[in-house]
């Protein structure tokens, strides 16, 4: 069993920055693929960024491309979302997932086995 807890999150203005944290416990997650997602109110959780098992490979979405990068530390169970440049749109509580095995093609929710509860972030324009 792996929990997840996500920190970081907050209220930035436009073109601002922010860095999402997921501390993992109960188990080592360096064999785990971990993402990012994020959900806004009344529609479906959407990928963000996924990284493989030892961060060597990671991939995003279009929408974030070139402005997110999520990367992850192993030794201390933690996997990070740097957020820059951000804009309205990206406002949404986002979710940290992890699951055993995987591969950088897992972008779906159904793919993933354990979740976070979660972190509000919230771009003022």
């Amino acid at each position: 069993q792996v929990t997840l807890v996500e920190s970081g999150g907050g209220l930035v203005q436009t073109g601002g920055s922010l860095k999402l944290s997921c501390a993992a416990s109960g188990r080592s997650i360096s064999s785990y693929t971990m993402g990012w997602f994020r959900q806004t109110p009344g529609k479906e959780r959407e990928f963000v960024a996924v990284i493989d098992w030892n961060g060597a490979l990671t991939y995003s979405a279009d929408s974030v491309k070139g402005r997110f990068t999520i990367s992850r530390d192993n030794a201390k169970n933690l996997v990070y979302l740097q957020m820059s440049s951000l804009k309205p749109e990206d406002t949404a509580v986002y979710y940290c997932a992890a699951v055993g095995g995987g591969n950088l093609y897992y972008r779906r929710v159904s793919q993933y086995d354990f979740w976070g509860q979660g972190t509000q972030v919230t771009v003022s324009s």
